[in-house]
């Protein structure tokens, strides 16, 4: 059986399961009018991502960055529903495999769904944010109380900001924000932390 609706909107389903050790967050995002879906981050865990699609038409695998931690199901996953493994370039080093398809910004058309994808780099290279409407997947990049971690030699604190000012913070306050680990959090929820994160540095 597939898991309950994580959340439920006009234009699109949202499913959402907690995988592996480190509590990725894997999200299929399906279009509510022809059931076609695609996976956010096949991180662990491949048969309970498949049970998860069970009811729908996969027709990818989008996934937010390239730490091993959310790719590490991908190609198992990928095999198993016959759907491409799609990353963007700049992460390919990082997650070890190339995609076969690359995330580039701009629409992705499921069904009669759009998704907006916003080259966000600063936790990686290639971190890329997932946008429909009322809803952020945001990958690594935005938490609750603030961005990613950008201890790598790869990562950069101030790009990661720029990312979140740029890309997410230009969203609706209302938007609904679904990070790769951890609970959901808003737009507006976040917004007035900026500063606070800019002064400790993290």
């Amino acid at each position: 059986m597939p898991p309950p609706w994580h959340h439920q909107g006009a234009a699109a389903l949202i499913r959402k399961i907690t995988v592996g050790a480190y509590e990725n967050n894997v999200y299929v995002v399906a279009c509510a009018a022809t059931g076609k879906a695609v996976v956010i981050d096949a991180a662990f865990e491949p048969d309970r991502i498949a049970a998860a699609v069970s009811d729908l038409e996969p027709v990818a695998i989008l996934t937010t960055h390239g730490h091993f931690d959310h790719v590490g199901a991908a190609r198992e996953t990928a095999a198993m529903l016959h759907i491409p493994f799609r990353l963007h370039p700049a992460d390919t080093e990082i997650a070890g495999m190339t995609p076969d398809e690359p995330v580039a910004p701009g629409p992705i058309t499921v069904g009669e769904l759009v998704i907006d994808a916003r080259h966000t780099p600063g936790h990686t290279p290639g971190s890329t944010c997932f946008v429909i409407p009322g809803v952020v997947f945001s990958g690594d990049t935005l938490f609750p109380g603030g961005p990613g971690t950008t201890r790598f030699p790869y990562s950069s604190f101030d790009r990661i900001i720029d990312s979140i000012t740029g890309e997410l913070f230009t969203l609706e306050p209302d938007t609904l924000v679904m990070p790769g680990h951890g609970l959901d959090t808003t737009i507006g929820a976040e917004q007035p932390s900026l500063q606070a994160w800019r002064e400790r540095g993290w």
